[in-house]
């Protein structure tokens, strides 16, 4: 499943967060950690002007020196993981990117906002180009700096939102994998909706629309019925599903704002179509506005 466990920082407190919870998952699965700050020298640069530009090296000196000591501070409060700490110069999402590709089984674990300033990179931004340009798998936090609350490390469950496609469904063994490391409780959910085509019909023909969403909710209960089924014949014995009326991703984040301390795992990619939603959009937008942690698959 995972071999690594790569956290990058930017020193902030809001890139931290995603800490706790990444220890959880390091911890369960037994997996060595690599924390990892990049200084962005074009950056730095570009904030220049001629008369302080003769200070760059010192400036990324000391911007190296920052950052050294604050994964080592991180690396204390993880005691009892194996973890390593790396100081690398360059694009932020390039290095992150790059030196997750050397193993695929890598998971980049990271907060989508941090802080931005000499030694610091938005993450929100980061995060966006990481989760498009990766091909790793990725955990994800959403953490703003207006958000007040102390991300305690508690993981209940897991929420994993299936589209009735093949590719959607890819995110099902790793699923099998987490809940059984994690002893924990497994919600599947579809979300259904009447495609928009179906209300620009024929004038002298109006469908029946209570009757259609009707059939859709039951095509998504009978899907979702055996998809659990399937999943406890895998082994698993804490599953249930729900069938969510509305559109995908609005759906999802409602549902993880409605019950914290849940995980939600998705694949990147679904099939568009009547009754289905594009996994790609849906993902970018379940992370943007979900408050439960997201761990993204990327499909072959």
């Amino acid at each position: 499943m995972f071999t690594k466990l790569l956290i990058p920082l930017d020193g902030s407190k809001n890139a931290a967060k995603v800490v706790p919870l990444a220890r959880i998952m390091a911890t369960t699965l037994m997996l060595p950690i690599e924390l990892v700050e990049v200084i962005d020298i074009g950056a730095v640069a570009s904030r220049l002007t001629v008369e302080t530009a003769r200070n760059l090296d010192s400036m990324i000196g000391e911007g190296d020196r920052v950052s050294r000591a604050h994964l080592n501070e991180i690396a204390a409060q993880l005691s009892g993981n194996k973890v390593t700490c790396s100081v690398e110069r360059g694009t932020p999402a390039d290095v992150i990117i790059e030196k997750a590709a050397l193993d695929p089984g890598t998971l980049i674990a990271m907060a989508t906002h941090g802080r931005s300033g000499v030694n610091r990179w938005l993450l929100g931004s980061v995060a966006e180009k990481v989760l498009r340009g990766s091909r790793n798998p990725l955990f994800l936090i959403r953490a703003n700096e207006e958000d007040a609350r102390d991300f305690t490390a508690t993981i209940k469950s897991i929420m994993v939102p299936l589209d009735g496609s093949a590719l959607a469904e890819s995110v099902l063994p790793t699923v099998v994998e987490v809940a059984q490391a994690l002893d924990l409780e497994v919600v599947l959910c579809r979300a259904y909706e009447i495609d928009q085509s179906a209300y620009y019909g024929q004038d002298e023909f109006v469908p029946n629309y209570k009757e259609m969403l009707g059939q859709l909710k039951e095509n998504a209960e009978n899907y979702l019925s055996k998809s659990a089924e399937s999943l406890e014949r895998a082994g698993l014995h804490k599953v249930a599903w729900i069938a969510l009326a509305g559109s995908g991703a609005e759906q999802i984040a409602d549902y993880s704002r409605q019950h914290s301390d849940a995980m939600v795992i998705m694949c990147t990619h679904g099939r568009s179509g009547v009754s289905r939603w594009v996994l790609g959009s849906v993902t970018e937008k379940v992370v943007r506005h979900s408050s439960d942690p997201v761990l993204v698959l990327h499909a072959a």
